[in-house]
């Protein structure tokens, strides 16, 4: 397995540092695509692999196998770990799990409340927050694991105003983050502003944004509501003249999120993090017309 002790130099490494991020499927189908869209995006440039973790802990097992299957075939990996439903005793028995599999990176996350709950409770010996998670982390490995963070352009939705919001992402670089990965946004102005308010709060980390092609019209209206990204009017209007083609929405999609990721090299970003919902279609049309590897 790749060490993912190398994500740190690949932000001074003079390319756009390129992540992409799966989770861990439920069937033997879903596996197969999984594995079949890791395989495909492998030539094009892909530097390391997030694969996310259910709240509690529901995909631990899921998320270190197909982690190790990834790595198994070339990626660095980062799997996701969270606070939610887990004492003290059982996130250190994680990290020694993390540690066995040979992973060296790991994406530090409160994680949302269970499935049927809508309010987070942490476990009675547990943590309540993503900079003590990161904090235990340390305290626990030292420097054996980057450590990359959530950050959110247009505030987290729980967040009541962003200067809180920013207050909480420095007190996690603070504990111990290596570098930031934002929640997906639509438009490249909350990025870039997300990003002087993190460097005039004294958060020199990299901060690498988080796209998501757009596949249609109702699908960006469920993370406009999900994760509180702001739908572009523009953007609006091409995916609504082509509601009903998905062929068609998919370019938009597309041609979207390669204006945005080429806007944001250009303008500083240390490259960009896709997510792709375990799919290849449009990553693969994106990473095409990008060329990055």
């Amino acid at each position: 397995m790749n060490s993912a002790s190398e994500i740190l130099p690949l932000f001074q490494s003079g390319r756009p540092t390129v992540s992409v991020e799966f989770y861990p499927p439920k069937t033997e189908e879903g596996a197969q695509q999984m594995l079949e869209t890791a395989e495909a995006l492998q030539p094009f440039g892909i530097d390391f692999a997030s694969i996310t973790y259910g709240a509690g802990g529901s995909t631990r097992e899921r998320t270190i196998d197909y982690g190790s299957q990834l790595g198994q075939r070339g990626y660095r990996v980062m799997p996701h770990l969270t606070c939610v439903g887990h004492s003290r005793a059982e996130l250190r028995a994680i990290l020694e799990r993390f540690r066995e599999a040979g992973f060296r990176a790991i994406m530090a996350l409160r994680g949302d409340p269970p499935k049927g709950e809508t309010t987070f409770t942490p476990h009675p010996d547990g943590l309540a927050h993503a900079s003590e998670l990161v904090k235990f982390i340390r305290e626990e490995t030292g420097n054996h694991f980057t450590l990359g963070v959530a950050g959110y352009p247009e505030k987290h939705p729980e967040s009541p105003d962003t200067k809180i919001d920013l207050h909480w992402l420095a007190h996690k670089v603070q504990q111990g983050a290596d570098f930031i990965t934002t929640q997906l946004f639509f438009d490249n102005a909350d990025y870039f502003k997300f990003l002087d308010h993190c460097r005039s709060a004294g958060i020199t980390v990299p901060v690498l944004p988080g796209i998501m092609p757009p596949l249609s019209l109702s699908q960006a209206k469920k993370f406009q509501i999900f994760c509180g990204a702001q739908l572009p009017v523009e953007l609006e209007a091409r995916l609504t003249a082509c509601e009903g083609d998905d062929a068609a929405s998919q370019r938009v999609g597309v041609d979207w999120a390669f204006e945005q990721v080429r806007e944001l090299i250009k303008g500083g970003a240390p490259g960009f993090h896709l997510y792709i919902l375990n799919r290849s279609e449009s990553a693969l049309a994106l990473l095409k017309r990008l060329r990055i590897g």
